[in-house]
Formats: C-alpha cells, structure tokens, sequence
C-alpha cells in the first residue's frame, strides 16, 4: 500500500477506492478459508496495514496472526507490536505456514520483482499458501502519479503472469479492476501527459456524494470483476505458492 497517496489527506477506511478494492481481497480469503481452518496474513510493503488490518477485524477467529512487512517500520513500532498478532516487522517471516500472502500495489516498487517473488516462495513450507497480488495495470495510463509513487512499471495479465510463472506460483486467476473506469482515467491522463508530466498523486479525498457514486458504481462491477481480461487500471493475480 503506498503511503505516500495517504499524505494527500485520504482515508482509505473511507475512500471509494480502497474500499473496493479491499472486496475481491475479502471474497478470496473467504473462500481460502474454506481450505485452511485459520491463516497467517504476511502483508509485504503494509504501509499503513489497511487491507491485512481489515482482514482481521473481517475474520477475527480465522486469522491466527499478521505480519505488517514494510521497510519503513521504526524500532518503536515494532518493538510496541512485537509478539502481538498484529506485529509490524522489516522482514518476510522466515517460515510462512499456512498462510496468505498479499502483497496490494508492491511489485511495481521493486526494480526486480522475481527476486522479491522468489524470496517469499523460499520461506513457505508445507501446501496451504496462498498470495493476492494487486499491481498498476498498462502502461498507456503512466503518468506524473507513477513518477510520484517511484514505480519501475506497470502491468497487464500476460507480464503479470510471466513473472509469477517464473517464480513458480501457482495461478487460480489473473484479471482486471475498475474496467469501468478505465476509459475516464485513460483520457485524463493522455490530457495530463500533453503537459509536462510532473511527479504528483493523482488520489485525494472526495466530497461525500462523490464518494459514494464512485463506491457504488465500483462494488458493483466488484461483484463480476474476477472475469474481466480486458482491461482496467489495476491487475490482479491470486492463487496458491
């Protein structure tokens, strides 16, 4: 999760945003669940820890304990947290257990996203673990928001996969969020880009009624977005490790 989009003054218990992309998190652990009576959350690049957080207040009984996994943590961060179920670290856990990692709009901060891939799939042992991997979708929408947020790229299905592959997880889906919204963004940012395209963040806070439009409109598409191989502006891949 990037933190610098919270700086802007959002609040993603709230925002339409991260409100709905935390729904098809909520509906895969849900079924993953159905297979492992209690999971660890491994959240790498947390940040603030909103989508593994929110997990646990979702399931309270069924998450056994979380790892906020973010290089940014403060000694007295973790040392307020450690031993706690929810405990902030620097580290990937070195031994994941039947356990779900998610890691939402990371890879694409990474200069060599297999090599961060590959380290998490060393540290799982045994064969009920699980990812959900949430990146920044095609590069026809790069823009000064990529530049601020320090990405290397960004993805579409097929280059999401291939890295995956080559790191050997196990694919169940790879597909496309906020396809409904892709158009708007696409043109806002071509009309961005005909200027000099400087390093700031396109997310902030919206006025009530926006919000709630925009968070209607996205939950709805939520619903069917699992099938959706055509476009939008994140891309998603879950599966096993």
């Amino acid at each position: 999760m990037d933190l610098k989009e919270l700086e802007s003054g959002v609040d993603p218990e709230v925002h339409w945003y991260y409100q709905s992309k935390l729904k098809p998190l909520i509906t895969y652990t849900r079924n993953v669940l159905r297979s492992v009576p209690q999971l660890t959350i491994v959240d790498v690049g947390s940040g603030s820890g909103f989508f593994a957080i929110s997990l646990e207040k979702q399931f309270p009984d069924k998450i056994k304990k979380v790892y906020l996994v973010d290089i940014n943590y403060t000694a007295e961060e973790m040392s307020a947290t450690r031993g706690a179920k929810i405990e902030n670290t620097l580290a990937i856990p070195d031994k994941i257990d039947n356990g779900l990692v998610i890691m939402m709009d990371v890879l694409e901060h990474l200069e060599d996203d297999l090599k961060m891939l590959n380290e998490i799939k060393a540290n799982c042992v045994g064969e009920s673990n699980y990812f959900f991997i949430t990146v920044p979708a095609f590069y026809s929408l790069w823009s000064g928001h990529d530049v601020y947020l320090g990405h290397y790229r960004r993805y579409k299905i097929a280059t999401l996969s291939a890295v995956l592959n080559k790191a050997k997880y196990n694919i169940k889906n790879t597909y496309y969020l906020y396809g409904s919204l892709f158009p708007m963004v696409w043109l806002a940012r071509k009309l961005s880009n005909m200027k000099k395209q400087e390093a700031v963040s396109n997310m902030k806070p919206f006025n009530p009624l926006t919000n709630k439009i925009l968070l209607g409109l996205t939950s709805a598409e939520m619903k069917i977005t699992s099938a959706n191989k055509i476009f939008g502006v994140t891309c998603v891949s879950q599966g096993k490790i």
